[in-house]
């Protein structure tokens, strides 16, 4: 199995309002991606949430932990997508990004 893919998103919102557009950002991402992703499911624990998401034929699982000025996200990618990591990374920092902007 690959090393585990980490990214570290940066935010001013503190944890409680950062978990609580987490929180509903998972049924936009479904929504918005719906075509290549078959299934998400989320649990939460305190201020993490554990997660996988069925999408192109695999399965990728990790975990987010809600900081107070941070997002730390952990991905454990089966070895075929292991190779577009620095892709995805680019992606989950984009997408987590845009959950946690001021609006």
């Amino acid at each position: 199995m690959s090393k585990p893919l980490v990214v570290s998103i940066p935010h001013n919102l503190g944890q409680a309002e950062a978990m609580r557009r987490l929180q509903g950002g998972m049924a936009g991402v479904k929504s918005q991606f719906g075509d290549k992703v078959a299934s998400i499911q989320e649990s939460w624990s305190g201020n993490r949430m554990d997660f996988r998401v069925g999408a192109m034929g695999q399965n990728v699982s990790g975990h987010l932990e809600v900081m107070q000025d941070q997002v730390r996200v952990e991905v454990q990618l089966p070895w075929i997508l292991a190779m577009v990591a620095e892709k995805a990374k680019t992606f989950i920092q984009k997408q987590g990004t845009l959950l946690l902007e001021k609006k």
